[in-house]
């Protein structure tokens, strides 16, 4: 367990990395926490949430994590929470993985308040790098469907693409939730107000990635089916030439005795002419119907 306790002027900041429920108990023994909120804090994959009590307002809010694969599709697996319990005198930061940021926060905060919108700044900071990199992959998948025509498209991909950017939306549609209950003192509304406007900002650039992985999937598969009715339409087009040659073909292969035709001196050539006759009606009428 990692603990940072912070004396400042007016407040006192414990933060707390990975502390089992026994520690976290002693550990915030003067502060009269719930046990239900002790438990939502160190439970994995707890969405962001606001509890307003008496003696101290409880808030947990998720950072994206620095795991960048694209094979993630949880939660857990694309962020990381960090609970609050907070007063005017006191604040308690509760979290399991390492977050740098929090060893970077300096030591001139006038209020609790002001650390803890601080804190929230650099968690929401956290998503802009994931966000600008499924970005310039959904641009990249964009470039190979409209562009290149491409054939090989990994549906596997667009369906990762899609499934993070859905869940990142959700975290942050929580997290605008969140913000908006936060109440604060006067001087540090446009700081609040500030956390919004960029919450809101992620929020609709995951609208517009979702939007796009939707776009290009139906685009591809409309590509697909396009592909697969041209392949219908030549195998139809040789059918139609054939049929008629195979029939013609057919009849004249047959090894029966009483066939006049078998006499004609010049039969096989006449045969030959007429099947080049019933190819070109055939071509003829594809090119009238504009099928060709």
């Amino acid at each position: 367990m990692g603990q940072k306790i912070t004396t400042f002027q007016h407040f006192q900041w414990t933060d707390l990395e990975q502390p089992s429920e026994e520690e976290l108990k002693s550990l915030t023994a003067p502060f009269p926490l719930e046990m239900n909120l002790l438990e939502d804090s160190l439970q994995y994959g707890h969405l962001p949430k606001l509890e307003k009590l008496e003696y101290y307002t409880f808030i947990i809010l998720r950072a994206h994590s620095e795991n960048l694969r694209d094979n993630v599709i949880t939660v857990g697996e694309l962020s990381n929470k960090i609970a609050f319990f907070i007063n005017e005198k006191k604040l308690f930061t509760v979290h399991r993985a390492n977050f740098g940021f929090l060893a970077k926060c300096g030591d001139n905060y006038n209020s609790s308040e002001a650390l803890m919108l601080d804190i929230i700044k650099q968690m929401l900071l956290t998503y802009e790098q994931p966000l600008q990199i499924q970005n310039e992959k959904i641009e990249a998948l964009e470039k190979e469907v409209f562009l290149e025509n491409s054939k090989n498209i990994s549906i596997k991909t667009l369906y990762y693409q899609k499934s993070k950017a859905r869940i990142t939306k959700k975290i942050l549609n929580l997290t605008q939730n969140v913000l908006n209950q936060i109440t604060t003192v006067p001087e540090l509304n446009s700081v609040l107000q500030d956390l919004k406007e960029t919450t809101t900002n992620y929020i609709l650039q995951y609208d517009e990635i979702i939007e796009n992985t939707n776009t290009i999937l139906n685009s591809y598969l409309s590509l697909t089916a396009q592909r697969n009715n041209d392949v219908m339409k030549l195998l139809t087009i040789f059918s139609a030439f054939f049929l008629p040659l195979t029939f013609i073909v057919g009849v004249y292969g047959m090894n029966f005795k009483n066939m006049p035709e078998l006499e004609w001196h010049y039969g096989y050539f006449l045969i030959l002419f007429f099947m080049v006759f019933i190819s070109i009606i055939i071509y003829i009428w594809f090119k009238v119907k504009k099928i060709m």
